[in-house]
């Protein structure tokens, strides 16, 4: 499996990429990154990846990084630590709207893309400590909310894609590696997970055209 990972110089997309390398057999991963001297070491020489330097808003060169890719994984999102300073515009779902004219160019039907509980899912019910979340992030960080939400809206309306946005609540690094994917609301999912669980369940095709959330039991 030849998979092209964005946002793979974050902290999620760097667990992602790990993951994917250790626990997919016979995969090979193609970064597409802006500043690959903040790829790690281990990466950078693994000769399973291969790197391609370029902006989300050069849909040439996004395209060309599509080919022979089987998968798209996406772990693009608002920096938590830079979330209320973050630039108008829904920047991020721009970017995820030339993505997806370049895999459809490409034929690539298949779509991971992080999310968080700001994206609504249909079967997601009333959770109080997951309402406090959002409101906060709405209030606060308002420019990320918007973001994440129109992503959200952008890929839900991909209906000839295999799409699956795979929500995350508050991440954390302390590496726990069981993972529970559920929705809001339904007695099993809380609001922590380990940043190695977002790779862990990518392989799951129950989850295609849904938003379930992760998170550590």
């Amino acid at each position: 499996m030849r998979i092209l990972v964005l946002g793979a110089t974050g902290p999620v997309g760097i667990s992602l990429c790990r993951e994917a390398l250790s626990s997919i057999q016979d995969s090979s991963l193609v970064l597409y990154i802006r500043s690959p001297q903040k790829l790690p070491d281990d990466l950078f020489a693994n000769s399973r990846v291969a790197i391609v330097v370029g902006q989300l808003t050069d849909l040439d060169s996004l395209t060309k990084a599509m080919e022979g890719i089987d998968v798209v994984c996406s772990a693009l999102g608002p920096s938590v630590k830079k979330g209320p300073f973050h630039p108008a515009g829904e920047p991020l779902a721009h970017a995820y709207e030339g993505v997806i004219t370049a895999m459809k160019q490409a034929g690539i039907k298949r779509l991971f893309a992080l999310g968080t509980a700001s994206i609504p899912a249909p079967q997601d019910k009333s959770d109080i400590k997951f309402a406090a979340l959002v409101s906060g992030v709405a209030v606060f960080a308002r420019n990320a909310y918007k973001d994440v939400v129109k992503i959200g809206e952008i890929i839900s309306k991909q209906d000839d894609l295999d799409w699956t946005i795979v929500r995350v609540p508050l991440l954390n690094d302390k590496g726990h590696r069981d993972v529970i994917a559920g929705f809001i609301g339904d007695g099993k999912i809380n609001t922590a997970l380990s940043r190695v669980g977002f790779a862990l369940n990518e392989e799951e095709s129950a989850w295609i055209k849904k938003a379930p959330m992760l998170c550590t039991p």
